[in-house]
């Protein structure tokens, strides 16, 4: 049983734990969309509510594909999507330096955003996005003008609640006294936990849920990517520098007693990191990712996980953050 929560003050409830669908769309090496269909499904069969997706995810094909996996099912689904990220070259951006070796570009402007809603809505073929996020603030738009172009998209009702991804407090702050903000989403794992110092405790000032992406560590934390080669020459992970080199193996030994007391609970090293977030507060909702309708299983069951509180200590004290080797992406 998934449990729902309140999503942000001003929220429905959602299941605790959702599903980011960004892996359907070549991210991590090729997939089948008959296969990414069905595991959405099961998802959702599971309760697994909230999909996550991106306009930039396979320049629009993971949008497209969501829609073929919850038609006929709308009302089991709560979407959320992303914009700001740009593909076409002829469409003006702003460079945005990444840490996995590539630059993204950016465009967070009214103009934008505005055709931005309306290619996702008929991607989507939906008449109204549950959750929309901008994917990154845009260094050359003020978040005020972001989010103020974002708040027409709800009152025309093409969108009921909005996000911010990749964001700091302080543009946090910015952006809520513009519209309130449901959600923020970051990067949240025992691979990474700096959100805990300043952005997580403004959401909760504020009453905004906070969404981990990659909550498994771009899937290190769940124990099948511990040598060089593991990761196909087309996958993302190439690129990142905790992946890279020596700093793989480091990240192997200094996870390995985390490992160790997934074993001892006799559950999977992903079911723990997941368990582990879940038992960060009810304002967390996780959205792990997979291809495989069996892996959807597995972190479904970390909802069931109960932690001791002694346990939680061994855990916090083990992956104390800053501990991979690697530095972080943003």
């Amino acid at each position: 049983m998934i449990n729902k929560f309140p999503f942000g003050k001003s929220g429905p409830a959602v299941a605790c734990l959702g599903y980011g669908a960004m892996g359907l769309s070549g991210t991590y090496g090729a997939s089948e969309d008959a296969q990414g269909i069905a595991t959405i499904r099961h998802a959702l069969d599971l309760g697994m509510n909230m999909i996550d997706t991106s306009d930039a995810y396979g320049n629009g094909h993971n949008e497209m594909l969501i829609a073929s996996a919850i038609k006929g099912r709308r009302d089991d689904a709560f979407i959320a999507t992303k914009f700001g990220i740009i593909v076409d070259e002829k469409e003006r951006s702003t460079d945005f330096h990444t840490g996995w070796g590539f630059t993204l570009k950016l465009n967070g402007t009214p103009e934008y955003a505005a055709r931005a809603v309306d290619a996702s809505l008929k991607r989507l073929q939906v008449d109204v996005i549950d959750l929309w996020y901008v994917h990154y603030p845009d260094p050359t738009t003020p978040i005020e003008v972001t989010v103020g172009a974002m708040a027409d998209a709800v009152k025309a009702g093409k969108v009921r609640h909005l996000g911010l991804s990749n964001v700091t407090a302080e543009q946090v702050r910015r952006a809520h006294r513009v519209h309130p903000v449901s959600a923020v989403q970051y990067e949240y794992s025992l691979w990474r936990r700096e959100v805990e110092t300043e952005l997580l405790p403004t959401l909760r000032e504020l009453g905004i849920a906070l969404v981990p992406w990659s909550p498994l560590g771009n899937g290190f934390l769940t124990g099948t990517v511990a040598a060089a080669g593991a990761i196909g020459a087309d996958d993302m992970r190439q690129a990142i520098p905790r992946f890279a080199g020596n700093n793989l193996q480091a990240n192997v030994d200094r996870f390995a007693p985390f490992m160790a007391i997934a074993a001892e609970l006799k559950v999977t090293p992903a079911q723990l990191a997941l368990a582990w977030l879940l038992h960060q507060g009810e304002d967390v909702f996780p959205i792990p990712g997979t291809r495989q309708a069996a892996r959807v299983d597995e972190n479904a069951h970390a909802a069931t996980i109960s932690i001791d509180a002694a346990t939680l200590h061994r855990i916090d004290l083990m992956a104390r953050p800053g501990l991979a080797a690697g530095g972080t992406l943003l």
